[in-house]
């Protein structure tokens, strides 16, 4: 695949950072929310904090693709678990929006074991003259009250509040490792390593199990959930990962419990309705064909790769519908795959994102890097895809042209406003200026968790306690 040359379309417009590095700054997740308006992040210190984009000014035009810190808010605390003995850590796995419907904004932020849903709200304004208090608060003497006070709406400071309206707790055995909000804005699913199960956002006490993987007997378990989606537009269906690199597609039309997965068909609907309608007629309706209640996504392994490493690189660690619904993208430790849903076989697409490491596999598994979890992305119009690597490199793949872009959020190139250069890995042989030695990478720096306006080409990659916001060039 041919290297894009020319990236000066990309450019550094924000860098937020700490002085201080501590394990409780380390950010692990980020996401825009429908609109682009507001970038979230949370870190391993269960805070999250979200960025407004700054609005257009005639005077200074250029600042329009800021993001400034519109509100910070504790969403976890480290708890504990008296039953099983067991510290449950408050860091922020997943946050999720849910679409703007009014004033304020609605977010899920979970940590290993309870989702939240917290309401972001402003405040302008605050009532004065009240009857049977002072204006400090303290209740007045009924007996000195003499006339009554019409209370007023006095202006006041901006402020931004959070406030948690839903709290989602107990049901998870095991670590929750992503949330997903359903199209149809009434639930969403939250996934552990051996359940998938289903919430309805007004509903706290009770949840739906849609997928258990668990096996009878534990020592008989082979694998595990690592990511589910539902999908951007069909509100009964959803896709889960596992660490054996398959993806499932499944209809939760078909059965309460999804253990089976389906095949996706554009005729589903349609099929559904017409079934519908032959059981209200009297009659039996149409069967569900096997062919297409077996089906799975999965790559064929090719024999002569097989390695020990082969089980740990297969691990999917991220799955996404691209926004027209019709590709499913997945990330693995080595690669980046594009799925089309009516093709389950092979992959559409394959994009190589670190390929140089293939012959580190020993040193990245006795590091335990091997085990790290990256995040892909879309484009708002799916024709880009973006994921990260080490030594604070992200990828970029264009889908239509084939090239493919390395670029570098560091401080050192990080200056506002500046274009960022690509970067290139040599292997071996002899090394040019511009281009750095795969022995020379740094896997402490690594970027796992990446984000895409949806609307514009502007991104922010998180690299450990620093999050970076890149735009296209602004003339």
């Amino acid at each position: 695949m041919e290297e894009e040359s020319d990236t000066r379309k990309i450019n550094n417009s924000f860098l937020r950072d700490h002085n201080y590095a501590t394990e409780a700054d380390i950010i692990s997740t980020v996401e825009f929310n429908s609109s682009g308006e507001l970038l979230a992040t949370g870190d391993k210190g269960g805070r999250v904090v979200v960025f407004q984009r700054e609005q257009e000014s005639k005077s200074q035009p250029q600042r329009r693709g800021e993001y400034n810190v519109y509100s910070t808010f504790q969403s976890h605390e480290p708890e504990f678990d008296y039953l099983k003995s067991l510290e449950i850590e408050e860091k922020i796995n997943k946050i999720k929006w849910l679409p703007q419907q009014h004033a304020a904004y609605f977010l899920l932020s979970t940590n290993d074991k309870t989702v939240k849903l917290w309401k972001i709200s402003e405040r302008d304004k605050r009532p004065e003259g009240y009857n049977l208090k002072d204006e400090d608060g303290r209740i007045r003497n009924p007996l000195t009250i003499t006339s009554l006070r019409v209370p007023v709406l006095q202006p006041m400071d901006l402020m931004v509040e959070a406030t948690a309206r839903r709290v989602f707790s107990n049901a998870h055995t095991y670590h929750i490792n992503s949330i997903s909000v359903n199209s149809d804005l009434q639930t969403f699913i939250s996934t552990d390593d051996l359940r998938v199960n289903l919430w309805n956002l007004e509903i706290t006490d009770r949840s739906f199990n849609i997928v258990d993987i668990k096996p009878a007997n534990m020592e008989e378990l082979t694998e595990v959930i690592t990511s589910a989606e539902f999908h951007p537009q069909q509100c009964h269906t959803f896709a889960y990962s596992s660490s054996k690199g398959s993806i499932r597609l499944c209809d939760m039309r078909q059965a309460a419990l999804c253990d089976k997965h389906c095949k996706y068909s554009p005729l589903a609907d349609h099929r559904a309705i017409l079934q519908a309608s032959a059981e209200q007629e009297g009659g039996e309706g149409w069967g569900c064909e096997e062919e297409e209640v077996e089906k799975d996504f999965e790559e064929p392994e090719d024999p002569s790769t097989r390695s020990f490493f082969s089980e740990i690189i297969s691990s999917i660690s991220d799955v996404k519908f691209s926004h027209n619904g019709r590709y499913l993208m997945t990330r693995d430790y080595l690669t980046v795959k594009v799925w089309d849903l009516q093709m389950e076989n092979k992959p559409l697409e394959t994009y190589q994102v670190h390929d140089y490491l293939r012959g580190k596999l020993c040193s990245l598994y006795e590091n335990d890097c091997i085990f790290d979890k990256f995040e892909c992305v879309w484009n708002g119009s799916d024709s880009v895809i973006m994921t990260g690597s080490y030594n604070n490199f992200f990828r970029m793949f264009d889908r239509n042209t084939k090239r493919d872009v390395t670029l570098e959020a560091s401080r050192e190139n990080s200056k506002p406003r500046a274009i960022l250069k690509p970067r290139k890995v040599c292997v071996g042989g002899k090394r040019r200026k511009d281009e750095i030695s795969v022995d020379s990478l740094d896997f402490s720096k690594k970027i796992l968790h990446t984000t895409w306006h949806p609307h514009e080409n502007i991104i922010a990659v998180a690299a450990t306690n620093n999050l970076y916001i890149f735009q296209d060039k602004v003339n």
